[in-house]
């Protein structure tokens, strides 16, 4: 069974796994979404404005801001430091097409899945979507492991403070004042 819950108390249960919530997604128009992105391979900041110019010409996805750009320590095996931060789209996709959009920009700029936290020229990790909650195999919506994350929240709080995330119930800016942000570093230039 799957639960998805979106603005106004809005609800769906699914009692079909392979429904995972699309008719109830597909009407909603024009939602907000909140994007991740990170990459320590070859020319960061390069490849992540390429990645959100390419995102920007997709049709149904409008660019609504862009956080700065931030130096931080690398979650998992040892390698390079990564340049992250976060942009606010408008959409007119499911989260499953999204997913999928996400995907295969990844691929176009070279990113190999081969260790989990391992190096990667382009990581894109969907964050929010409007004020959905949703579990299904290969998507969780909040993401499950942002509010643990200074590299996400505090790009995010920049451009988006008073998003509420909504399994928590509380303000990006509330949720970054839990987490360590020491080695969250804003770089000069973007």
């Amino acid at each position: 069974m799957l639960k998805i819950s979106g603005l106004n108390g809005e609800q769906k249960i699914a009692n079909h796994p392979d429904d995972n919530g699309q008719e109830f997604l597909s009407s909603k128009q024009g939602v907000r979404i909140a994007v991740a992105l990170g990459s320590n391979l070859g020319d960061s900041q390069q490849i992540l404005a390429a990645a959100i110019a390419q995102l920007s010409t997709v049709p149904k996805m409008q660019l609504i801001a862009t956080s700065s750009w931030y130096r931080t320590k690398a979650v998992g095996p040892p390698q390079p430091d990564y340049i992250n931060g976060c942009i606010i789209m408008q959409v007119d996709m499911t989260p499953q097409v999204l997913l999928e959009t996400l995907l295969a920009t990844e691929q176009q700029f070279g990113r190999v899945r081969q260790e989990r936290w391992g190096p990667r020229s382009l990581d894109l990790d969907l964050l929010l979507y409007d004020q959905v909650i949703l579990d299904i195999p290969n998507l969780q919506i909040p993401h499950p492991r942002m509010r643990e994350r200074a590299f996400v929240l505090v790009p995010l709080a920049e451009i988006a403070p008073d998003w509420i995330e909504p399994v928590s119930g509380y303000k990006i800016k509330q949720l970054v004042k839990d987490v360590d942000c020491s080695d969250v570093h804003l770089l000069k230039s973007n």
